[in-house]
């Protein structure tokens, strides 16, 4: 038996989230079950993070032991062949047995995207938040710096853990913009649960002048409460995760 670690994508859109959940359809369920049609026959597989109910992902981490006597080639393959179309093995290598993805992870990097248009457009709603008003790249990024370093998140999330510390390390936030998106990407030593979703609600109402940088500011630097709200799952993808040497 030998210990696997795969990385995953998915597009999110129509699962409850990654993690297994009573009588819903998730991202684990269809893994565990490609899984078992070759006859793995652990109790659970272990990743990286637990993305929410429409969240993507195109470098998801996932480990588990199983017997195989084929090449980490093939059973990606083998994975592939039996996964819905909605979930792709990019690719499998073996690892060391007291690896695991959650707890040897020091880093994770997420990317929101969201377009800016009073008129749908079905073809990229899937994948990210339309917003109508404009958003004023300078001013998003000029926020998004102040993200940088260790603080107190607990303004925009909760810990995984009952009890848990709120504190984070941002390793680098910004925002870029090509001719149709803007994009965010932040990479931390971990995230609360939503801590997300909420950065990105509190810096489009900066960009879009009903927040200012200095309000903003006060609720990094010293958890003032901000205006309520989240930015919608299906503009997020958690896109790698970084494992020590």
């Amino acid at each position: 038996m030998a210990h696997y670690q795969i990385i995953l994508a998915y597009d999110g859109t129509d699962y409850w989230g990654f993690q297994r959940q009573k009588e819903t359809r998730t991202v684990q369920v269809v893994l565990e079950k490609a899984l078992r049609n070759l006859g793995w026959q652990e109790r659970t597989i272990l990743a990286a993070g637990r993305t929410d109910a429409g969240v993507h992902a195109s470098g998801q981490v996932v480990v588990f032991d199983l017997v195989w006597k084929h090449t980490p080639e093939a059973l990606g393959d083998a994975l592939n062949a039996n996964l819905p179309h909605d979930v792709a093995v990019r690719s499998v290598k073996a690892v060391k047995s007291d690896f695991h993805p959650r707890y040897d992870a020091v880093s994770r990097t997420y990317r929101y995207r969201l377009f800016c248009s009073g008129v749908r457009n079905p073809l990229k709603e899937r994948y990210a938040w339309r917003i109508r008003t404009a958003v004023n790249l300078a001013l998003v990024d000029e926020a998004a710096q102040m993200l940088v370093g260790p603080h107190d998140f607990g303004v925009f999330g909760t810990s995984p853990r009952k009890g848990g510390t709120t504190i984070r390390q941002v390793f680098h936030s910004f925002w870029t913009k090509n001719t149709e998106e803007m994009l965010f990407e932040i990479s931390a030593n971990g995230f609360l649960y939503h801590m997300v979703r909420r950065l990105v609600f509190e810096q489009v109402l900066v960009g879009q002048g009903k927040l200012s940088l200095e309000e903003f500011r006060a609720g990094v630097e010293a958890s003032k409460p901000l205006i309520p709200g989240m930015a919608p799952p299906q503009g997020l993808e958690l896109v790698e995760v970084v494992f020590g040497s």
